[in-house]
């Protein structure tokens, strides 16, 4: 969701707390959880999961190595539903034209830099770029250049595939909002 007037533009963007994110985060959950109750099963001597019979899975070695590739997917389950709940990467871009400051913020993981807030004033603003890394999979990303301090954080989520014409119209929107060039790098 972004809102624009004449002289604010505010641009939300979205963290962790995307479909796919949830959708992996229990995807894992239960598949580790399989691999945990099969490894556990083999242990027991009986049944936890009728599709498995435990007489065909030996505890050692096939027991243990199920087992500790439940407790691996289990710890990268709840990684996941951490990012989740703490909506990692979320936050807004707010450029000013009226004070001549922009403001990006951004969530972090808990801690003494969980809130990630950089300032800075639009004439120190030397162009919007577009970074596009090519390959396999193109990625084309949105910078702001800064005075003495290069490109910072990206103004697009690095895992928004957009197409070269609708990072080129974002880019030219904003290079005009804030009156600066613009880029292709």
């Amino acid at each position: 969701m972004n809102w624009q007037s004449e002289r604010i533009w505010i641009e939300l963007i979205t963290g962790s707390r995307k479909i796919s994110n949830f959708f992996w985060a229990f995807i894992l959950f239960l598949g580790s959880l399989g691999f945990l109750l099969v490894g556990t099963a083999s242990y027991l001597g009986r049944n936890l999961i009728s599709l498995f019979p435990y007489q065909q899975i030996i505890f050692f070695p096939q027991g243990i190595v199920m087992s500790f590739y439940g407790i691996a997917g289990l710890f990268i389950s709840s990684y996941l539903w951490c990012t989740i709940s703490w909506n990692i990467g979320s936050g807004y871009d707010r450029f000013d034209r009226k004070e001549g400051i922009v403001c990006i913020f951004r969530w972090g993981f808990p801690g003494k830099n969980r809130r990630i807030f950089l300032r800075f004033l639009i004439k120190d603003i030397q162009s919007i770029r577009i970074e596009v890394k090519g390959g396999i999979y193109t990625r084309r990303v949105l910078y702001m250049d800064i005075r003495g301090q290069g490109a910072i954080i990206p103004l697009t989520r690095t895992d928004e595939n957009l197409t070269p014409r609708e990072i080129e119209r974002k880019a030219a929107e904003l290079a005009y909002f804030l009156r600066v060039p613009m880029e292709l790098k």
